[in-house]
């Protein structure tokens, strides 16, 4: 068995020189991702530069058995790219290139360490954009987005990346390159890059991925209605839904994710106890029409104000409000945890109703922001990890949360992924029948369990 000394030196004879980090300082920067309860220092990381440096990385832990976890921007907040003890990170942000841009296909070609905001930028001189767009999207990469099946406020209408991803260059984890799907819509046979995107890294490593764009829509229109409870709100999407009319966007937040936001960004959010946004985009026609259903609907759904815009730095600045609320409530909290649990849209209200329930018997404050189109909750649970026990607290309320959509008829995660977070709750979604056959899944792409070790399944024999 090779000592920890015997594999860095392993790693040292592929010429790495100075992209391989192996000293306390540089090693702790990896040590957690955007979960930082996990920590763990890697034994060694590999700064990636080429599709062969991935390969020789790959090539290299097969051959000692040495688990091994990609990472881009470490955004992941369900402890996806946490380093594996002894095991090596590789690190994919200097593969930061857009390859290509077609507009007659509309596909981009891009490296996995893109970050998402990026492919619009690229492709915006062509009138087209990426569209799925995580609250990280100025900072989060494409790889971590294809392994966690990213989506973000737009995925109501848009989908979410797998509905974006037309093929993918993967290292698989013994090291062998492999083209899944290709570079149109219509690939035939069984759907690999589908299976791909979500593993979580347990299937390998992607290299390149070609990626479908769509046309900045001719018009767009961004409504806020204010209401005075959560249910209301949340009972406003359903019938939003119920009625026929489909908006690109439709988000929910609470007064305590608005006045966070008020004091990071100051979007100037109406005072209420709960804010709905709602996005429209399309022919000019057909968003002035909608907007007009829309107005009726948000005022028999018993708002109290709704606002309408098309000014192009107005709606910007709602949208930087709401997605600065995750980061935004470190103004409110020195510590807190997000969870992802999904519920039918039809009990929304019903739903955010017990969580503020929940939240004053336990004592803890809970700020809700979440896709309330497609019922993807994000209680952002605040706690002071200083104060004797409130950690534990925090943990258990987010528990409760999680088991509480599952009761519902919905699920643990909607994006984020299981990682480390959400392991111990994948028993109560699935049968025992099920989870074996992601294992046995697993195993038949990576024997040895090497890729993202421990991440999403247990190791088993």
């Amino acid at each position: 068995m090779p000592t920890n000394t015997d594999i860095v030196e392993q790693f040292r004879q592929l010429g790495l020189g100075a992209r391989l980090l192996t000293e306390p300082a540089q090693l702790a920067v990896f040590g957690s991702d955007g979960l930082t309860a996990f920590n763990q220092r890697p034994l060694a990381v590999v700064m990636a530069e080429s599709i062969d440096d991935v390969i020789a990385a790959v090539k290299t832990c097969h051959a000692a058995g040495v688990p091994f976890v990609a990472r881009g921007s470490g955004t992941s907040l369900s402890g996806g790219s946490l380093p594996i003890a002894d095991g090596v990170v590789i690190a994919l942000n200097r593969m930061n290139r857009v390859l290509r841009v077609d507009p007659d296909t509309r596909t981009a070609v891009v490296e996995p360490g893109v970050i998402n905001l990026k492919v619009s930028a690229a492709a915006a001189q062509h009138g087209l954009l990426y569209a799925p767009d995580p609250s990280s999207q100025s900072v989060c990469s494409i790889g971590g987005n294809l392994a966690f099946n990213s989506g973000g406020a737009h995925c109501l209408k848009h989908g979410m990346t797998s509905n974006h991803v037309l093929g993918v260059k993967v290292v698989l984890p013994d090291g062998e390159l492999v083209e899944l799907g290709g570079d149109h819509v219509g690939s035939v046979g069984p759907d690999w890059t589908g299976m791909f995107c979500g593993c979580e890294g347990l299937f390998g490593i992607a290299v390149e991925a070609t990626l479908r764009l769509v046309p900045i829509p001719e018009a767009v229109c961004t409504s806020l209605a204010a209401y005075d409870s959560l249910e209301s709100a949340g009972n406003a999407v359903a019938r939003i839904v119920r009625e026929g009319l489909l908006p690109v966007a439709m988000e929910i937040m609470d007064a305590l994710a608005m006045e966070a936001a008020e004091a990071s960004v100051k979007p100037g959010y109406p005072k209420c106890a709960a804010l709905l946004i709602v996005e429209l985009e399309g022919e000019q026609d057909v968003v002035v029409s909608d907007r007009a259903v829309l107005d009726q609907l948000l005022q028999e759904s018993g708002a109290l104000h709704v606002h309408s815009t098309v000014d192009p730095d107005e709606r910007a600045l709602i949208w930087k409000g709401r997605k600065s609320a995750f980061s935004a409530v470190g103004w409110l909290s020195p510590d807190y945890i997000v969870q992802d649990g999904v519920v039918p849209r039809t009990r929304l209200g019903e739903v955010l109703a017990e969580i503020d329930r929940m939240s004053e018997a336990s004592g803890i404050r809970v700020a809700n922001v979440f896709h309330a189109g497609d019922g993807n909750l994000h209680p952002l649970i605040l706690f002071d990890g200083r104060e004797p026990g409130a950690t534990e607290r925090a943990h258990d309320l987010a528990g409760k949360i999680l088991r509480l959509c599952i009761s519902l008829g919905g699920s643990i995660t909607g994006e984020h992924g299981v990682g480390m977070e959400k392991r111990e709750y994948l028993p109560l979604m699935f049968s025992a029948e099920d989870l074996e056959m992601m294992h046995r899944l697993r195993r038949a792409i990576d024997p040895a369990q090497l890729a993202n070790r421990g991440k999403m399944l247990e190791v088993k024999p």
